[in-house]
């Protein structure tokens, strides 16, 4: 069924009718990730958003959502476009509820789709970037498996690139088996130098058009 748009959308897109480029950064925030791996992830959270907003075109393309994860999903902050974007500061709890959060970033993606085709605006292909430092813990297998199996659909059928980032301690074995893509893991806790790139890449792929392929610069923070 259709969306139909309604008056604060259609007022943001007709001040802005560029092309979006949204990104979900879906970040574990379970009990594992305290102490420098939190203060760490914050800071990189206010390097991307101080790189973000030095580009203009990417200011008005690029449009960012925050997803956490722990024994609870919260949708931390909904799509908004990067000149928008606050980092907001993360803290830690409970047990890493991987799977459901995987689905939380689907569903949010497509729900943004739906919302540009409502209001006739071009997109590019959607990132999602997940970044733990464990696996998925406190849920039923079945949960993972059907977020894993959606991933895969989704990177096959090119409606999202999703990309796992495994901070010291994560099971890469088993993020290999839940993502399509290889997952990387980070190199130490830099994740001031891996969100200065994700900015860029975000804001070269906004310089694009819409369906172009373009290469990325080598990811220097992390290592397969």
């Amino acid at each position: 069924m259709a969306t139909t748009p309604n008056l604060n959308e259609a007022i943001e897109f007709a001040e802005n009718p560029d092309p979006r480029c949204p990104c979900v950064l879906l970040l574990d925030t379970s009990a594992s990730m305290a102490g420098d791996k939190i203060d760490a992830l914050n800071a990189g959270l206010k390097a991307f958003e101080q790189d973000i907003h030095r580009d203009t075109l990417a200011s008005r393309r690029v449009e960012v959502a925050v997803v956490t994860f722990n024994s609870e999903i919260e949708v931390v902050l909904d799509f908004t476009t990067s000149d928008q974007f606050k980092a907001p500061v993360l803290s830690t709890t409970g047990m890493t509820h991987m799977g459901a959060a995987m689905n939380k970033a689907l569903d949010l993606v497509e729900s943004r789709k739906a919302t540009y085709r409502a209001n006739d605006i071009q997109y590019y292909r959607p990132w999602i970037f997940m970044i733990t430092d464990g696996e998925p813990q406190g849920e039923t297998s079945d949960v993972v498996e059907r977020a894993a199996r959606r991933v895969k659909e989704a990177e096959k059928a090119s409606k999202v690139a999703f990309f796992a980032v495994g901070v010291e301690g994560a099971n890469l074995t088993q993020l290999a088996t839940i993502c399509d893509r290889q997952p990387v893991a980070l190199k130490g806790l830099n994740f001031v130098e891996m969100f200065v790139w994700l900015s860029r890449s975000m804001a070269a792929v906004s310089a694009s058009t819409p369906g172009d392929m373009v290469a990325l610069t080598p990811a220097g923070w992390g290592k397969v």
